[in-house]
Order: structure tokens, then sequence, then C-alpha cells
């Protein structure tokens, strides 16, 4: 299984931005369906945003609310996801994580590589 290693994570006051990474084997990006999803204490794993190996991409409107961009660099092989304007109900454990494609973007049971996630926590 390819190696996902997520950054960038980190405190921050409410309203502010972080840009989460992930960095993956090579040519991962390519192949895969990309997506980060994330999970507070107590709280079931949610998703938050999905790219395809073309590009095209999928949000959890009702948390994201056009606050977060997914991206990726598939010459780095790396999948970015910008947060703006954050809110203390997006403190969690934010993961990065690889799909076969063609499986559902939005189902955790989709994916079946995942990193060790990267804690952002968010004060108000």
């Amino acid at each position: 299984q390819a190696q996902l290693v997520e950054s960038g994570g980190g405190l921050v006051q409410a309203g502010g931005s972080l840009r989460l990474s992930c960095a993956a084997p090579l040519r991962t990006t390519m192949w895969y369906n990309m997506a980060w999803f994330r999970q507070a204490p107590g709280k079931e794993r949610e998703f938050v945003a999905a790219i395809g190996r073309t590009g095209s991409r999928t949000y959890n409107e009702d948390s994201v609310k056009g606050r977060f961009t997914i991206s990726k660099v598939d010459a780095k092989s790396t999948v970015y996801l910008q947060m703006n304007n954050l809110q203390p109900e997006d403190t969690a454990l934010y993961y990065c994580a690889a799909a076969q494609p063609g499986k559902p973007a939005k189902a955790v049971s989709s994916y079946d590589n995942w990193g060790q996630g990267t804690q952002v926590t968010v004060s108000s």
C-alpha cells in the first residue's frame, strides 16, 4: 500500500487559515482518487473533500460551505487542502486517503489506504 503522510495541521484562531498537505508515493495521485476525511473526538470519521485522477472535485457541502479547497500536484504526488475561515467545529484529526477509481468518493469504506492524520485545532 502507498504510504500517505499528512502535514500542515496546528492551532489557529477562529477565522484563520491552514493548508494541509498529503505526500504520497510517486504517481499515486495520477492513478488513485484522493480524499480528506476528519474525525473529532467521540464522532465518526467524516468526509471532507475528494479529488479524482482527472482533477474532478467533490465536497461535503454541509460542512465545508465553500471554505475549503482540495487540489493536487501530480508531479509532486501531493494533495492539498486549503482551509479558510476555520471555525471551532472544524477541530479534528484530518486524514488523507486513497481509493481505487470508480468507488463512491464520500464513503469511508471506499478507501483502503490511510495516513496517520494531522491535528487541526481551532480556538474561539
